[in-house]
């Protein structure tokens, strides 16, 4: 005999019962089956709020349950021609008079017990059961319906009944021998105490019903069909990459259904768990899936954890004094005081000093499970022996579990690790000595992130997706997006990176897709599909999304997006930027930075900020972490100063033509007085000074001006370039000097004996200086390791492809970070 139990899903819909009866078919070809059916889907809810309303007096209960009475009456003449219907009317109507009678009674008093509640919510299976009964007969299955109350008996624990088991199964062999037809129809999840009065078997009592009638008639298996092709690595509500687990044993499933996998639920395993009947796990819309095999010895794969599950909408209760220490019985007392209220733990951990103890429970139970310990400790939290009870609501529990994860190393500390990479705050943790599971109590509003990340380390650590939240399209932002998109499929294969745009932005548009943004015509699908552009809901839309490994890119030099680095950083994104505003800032500012993104394991990268694509920063970086010390710094930092001075040679175009040529070339900014000033300089050897450790404001720095105050004080740029025309003796004057001692004009930064400058300076045919051609740029660091021979980084300084690259540079190494 062969049992399957299919859920409220798969009954769900007339459409979705004409797929069971075609998998009914196949399988009752040689053999009986019985069916054991759940109510259709969302029915017993449904069904639960009916009787809410009804016992707060609330008149609209009738409504709903016309809705309710409604759906099954069309279900029935959806299924059925119009001469098969009215016999099975009446006796749907029936159920439903009956619980339309009840519910009526509870109205009038305004009270409903859990007996009550018992015949009201069973009716749903029997409503079911009865209309896909019908519809098989009508379809020409030998079809029986058969009632579980005659066989299976509980004890009168309304709500949740416990089955006399040894009484239910010699009910079972004997009510079954006596049974024929080929397909046996029983309602899931209702039941009978020793008095003849309707109980139910609590949640997952279907998939119960099914375990008992499988295990009492020692069936060769147990299938279980659902929405699911199995179960699954972690919840595919959450989790799109989630798959289905060809097998696993008794255990693994038991621990997963605990922790919130909701194919099965944990009592429906120990009756075929203790006859060792498989369970197969089915789904009713692609039943040629493999699906999922539960039985005793499941074959070892790859995957040291089997799944990642979690329970939403949990409490988190913590006991703490001085007074707990030492004391015999604490713990007893407050399991006792729970196990009263009928309260159940979920997850404890305590403090080897005994100096607190930590419960988590259903949310549902808060109110009643707080009462219960404030009454139980009342003589200790009046005489301030213990601190007062404190509760945490909005929490979840995450969970990875496996039955052989005693015999692996490092298991915990790769969770954790991962976990806090992405901001996500564990409350308490758990693991027990068999250490089948290790839990951890997080922020319900993390679940996602938790869940994504979990299962990428344990399940697809051969490749990290990577979420890009890029603000700003211009020149760089554009080329930054042509090269992710040249590489993004070498970063694949050889780096096992998957970089995704889940965010872009410009001045005028905003978009954000989970599913990523094309790399190959993002501005285009932005222009096209983005909504107005507004920074603080693209900060929240950020955000909200909670996506796991998620980088904020500031492509702007806008102020006013420097100023959200904080908060992105206090909510663990990664900042990349060639931005040089939050690092050039006040000191306190920019230290507030760096700090956040140690505290919440963020990082905040700007390479750029100095040499464009030179890793200027990332070698300092590298010299003070092993322990070296800057001594002292020259450095031409401005590309666009350098290209300036090296085509200037008094022979041709004059110094204003030159600096139109770099400003056409896009070398300088659309103003030139902006690079001419040396502001840039400054603040690049301001970064470098702050990363070498020294705690320096821009104004710290000397600047020697070698413009004309009367240029750069002109009304606009065209009248800008009229003055330094007119002032070309002077510039020539410089060259000249410069000339005449066989010297070149640089404009460089310096930091020696504890001072910076920057400034136009003549250098020496010696200096590593002197050479440094067209727009490049050029570091030169003395080191308590290099104090005579400096350590020089030398290349291209400006332009959109070197900057792009530095930022992309700067991606890649948070991402291999993560």
């Amino acid at each position: 005999m062969k049992v399957l139990k299919f859920g409220g899903t798969s009954l769900g819909s007339p459409d979705n019962i004409k797929k069971v009866k075609a998998i009914v078919t196949e399988k009752s070809q040689n053999s009986q089956v019985v069916i054991v059916a759940s109510a259709f889907g969302g029915v017993t809810n449904h069904l639960l709020e009916i009787s809410r309303l009804a016992e707060k007096g609330e008149d609209n209960y009738r409504s709903k349950l016309d809705e309710l009475i409604n759906r099954h009456l069309q279900a029935v003449q959806d299924l059925l021609g119009a001469k098969a219907q009215s016999g099975i009317m009446a006796k749907v109507r029936l159920v439903l008079n009956e619980v339309e009678d009840i519910l009526k009674g509870v109205f009038l008093i305004q009270e409903v017990s859990n007996k009550t509640l018992d015949k009201v919510l069973g009716a749903g299976e029997v409503l079911s059961a009865l209309i896909v009964n019908e519809f098989f007969q009508q379809a020409g299955l030998k079809s029986r319906l058969i009632n579980p109350q005659d066989f299976i008996i509980t004890d009168s624990e309304f709500g949740k009944a416990n089955v006399d088991m040894a009484l239910t199964e010699e009910k079972i062999n004997s009510y079954f021998q006596k049974l024929d037809g080929d397909v046996l129809v029983c309602p899931g999840f209702v039941s009978r105490d020793s008095y003849g009065n309707s109980t139910t078997l609590g949640r997952g009592g279907s998939d119960y019903t099914a375990a008992l009638i499988a295990a009492a008639l020692d069936a060769p298996a147990l299938e279980i069909w659902t929405d699911v092709s199995g179960m699954m690595t972690a919840s595919p509500k959450y989790v799109k990459q989630a798959f289905a687990i060809p097998e696993i044993n008794y255990e693994d499933a038991m621990e997963l259904t605990h922790f919130g996998a909701k194919v099965l639920y944990p009592p429906s395993v120990h009756p075929v768990y203790k006859k060792g009947i498989p369970i197969y796990i089915k789904n009713t819309f692609e039943p040629n899936a493999q699906g999922t095999r539960i039985h005793e010895y499941a074959e070892p794969d790859s995957h040291s954890i089997k799944g990642i599950s979690c329970i939403e909408n949990i409490a988190l209760f913590n006991l703490s004094g001085s007074s707990m220490v030492g004391i015999p019985y604490f713990s007893h007392r407050l399991f006792e005081a729970l196990a009263q209220a009928k309260v159940s733990v979920i997850l404890i951990t305590q403090a080897s000093s005994e100096h607190s103890i930590c419960v988590a429970i259903d949310l549902e139970d808060m109110h009643k499970a707080k009462a219960a310990i404030e009454n139980a400790f009342a003589l200790e939290f009046r005489e301030k022996m213990l601190d007062p009870l404190y509760v945490e609501i909005d929490l979840a529990i995450v969970a990875l579990v496996s039955s052989q994860m005693k015999n692996q190393i490092g298991l915990s500390g790769k969770m954790f690790s991962v976990l806090g990479q992405n901001g996500i705050n564990i409350k308490a943790i758990a693991q027990g000595s068999s250490e089948k599971n290790i839990s951890a109590v997080i922020d319900k509003k993390q679940i996602k992130k938790a869940l994504n990340t979990l299962h990428e380390s344990f399940f697809l650590s051969d490749l990290k997706r990577v979420n890009l939240f890029i603000v700003g399209t211009g020149n760089v932002g554009e080329t930054l997006i042509d090269q992710l998109h040249q590489q993004s499929e070498y970063l694949k294969e050889h780096n096992q990176i998957d970089l995704r745009i889940s965010g872009i932005a410009n001045s005028r548009k905003m978009l954000f897709d989970l599913n990523g943004i094309p790399f190959e015509n993002a501005v285009e699908i932005l222009m096209e599909k983005g909504k107005e552009m507004n920074l603080d809901g693209f900060l929240d839309e950020m955000k909200a999304l909670n996506l796991r490994n998620s980088i904020f890119i500031d492509n702007t030099a806008h102020e006013v997006v420097a100023d959200t680095y904080s908060d992105i950083l206090s909510n663990s994104i990664s900042v990349v930027t060639p931005n040089k505003i939050a690092c050039t800032g006040k000191y306190e500012e920019y230290k507030n930075l760096k700090n956040l993104a140690l505290k919440f394991r963020s990082h905040f990268r700007f390479e750029t900020n100095v040499g464009a694509g030179l890793p200027v920063i990332n070698t300092l970086d590298d010299l003070i972490k092993s322990g070296d010390e800057i001594l002292g710094i020259q450095a031409v930092l401005s590309g666009s100063l350098n290209f300036i001075f090296n085509n200037y040679t008094g022979e041709g175009d004059s110094f204003a033509d030159v600096v139109k040529q770099a400003q056409e070339e896009g070398f300088t900014e659309p103003d030139p007085r902006i690079d001419l000033s040396g502001v840039d300089v400054k603040r690049k050897i301001l970064i470098l000074l702050r990363e070498s450790g020294f705690e320096m404001e821009l104004n710290d720095i000397e600047t020697i001006p070698f413009i004309p105050e009367t240029c750069m004080q002109a009304e606009n740029v065209e009248n800008f370039f009229e003055a330094i025309e007119q002032e070309e003796s002077h510039f020539r004057q410089l060259l000249e000097e410069a000339n005449a001692e066989g010297k070149k004009l640089k404009y460089v930064a310096t930091f020696q004996d504890g001072k910076a400058n920057t400034g136009l300076e003549k250098i020496a045919t010696d200096s590593p200086l002197y050479n440094l051609e067209g727009k490049d740029n050029i570091v030169l660091f003395n080191t308590k390791r290099y104090p005579e021979q400096p350590l020089v980084i030398k290349g291209a300084g400006a332009g959109a492809e070197v900057t792009a690259s530095g930022i992309f540079g700067d991606i890649i190494r948070i991402a291999n970070a993560l």
